[in-house]
């Protein structure tokens, strides 16, 4: 092999890698370190944005959301109210499988949902069925979520079709106090 090809082979080595996306590992010891059952116990509130990929904001929601468990199981009520009028629900049931790791369900999710925590860090990875105006697309989830002070946790999504990102949508959650 010329060394002309060994440059270019290890520059392109060099170029994918560091194209790969964000690990968990990152945030091992991050404070405050998020415990799922903690945080998705009782009511949350939510406001959030769906921006397409040049990063214009395509729809603002809020969300009241209300979790419950019953040992290792989780059940999380979302309520949606989308700006423009319209509403949504989705019951979340999620279950944690291993240490730091959990699986969930949904009346729209295909399949199983698999999340890991890593700190204050999860990542949770979906498909879905999107409806876009007349026509129903299969997008990948890329949830990334972060622990904040006060009860909040940040959440970015990376909705993604072949493997591109399509759109981002970010949610910002705050714990309530109980009624």
């Amino acid at each position: 092999m010329t060394i002309l090809k060994s440059v270019l082979l290890i520059s392109a080595f060099a170029l994918l890698s560091g194209c790969a996306g964000p690990t968990l590992d990152h945030y091992k010891g991050s404070k405050p370190d998020l415990d799922l059952k903690e945080y998705f116990s009782g009511p949350i509130k939510a406001w959030g944005i769906v921006q397409d990929r040049k990063g214009h904001v395509t729809r603002r929601f809020d969300v009241e959301l209300v979790g419950s468990w019953d040992g290792d199981t989780g059940t999380l009520e979302e309520h949606f109210e989308y700006y423009d009028g319209k509403t949504d629900k989705r019951t979340w049931t999620i279950k944690k499988i291993a240490n730091k790791r959990y699986e969930g369900t949904a009346g729209d999710i295909i399949g199983k949902a698999d999340g890991e925590i890593e700190g204050g860090a999860m990542r949770w990875a979906y498909e879905m069925d999107l409806d876009v105006g007349d026509k129903t697309y299969r997008i990948k989830f890329d949830d990334w979520m972060f622990l904040m002070n006060d009860g909040v946790l940040i959440n970015r999504s990376y909705l993604k079709k072949f493997g591109f990102t399509v759109a981002e949508l970010t949610l910002v959650m705050q714990k309530q106090d109980e009624k």
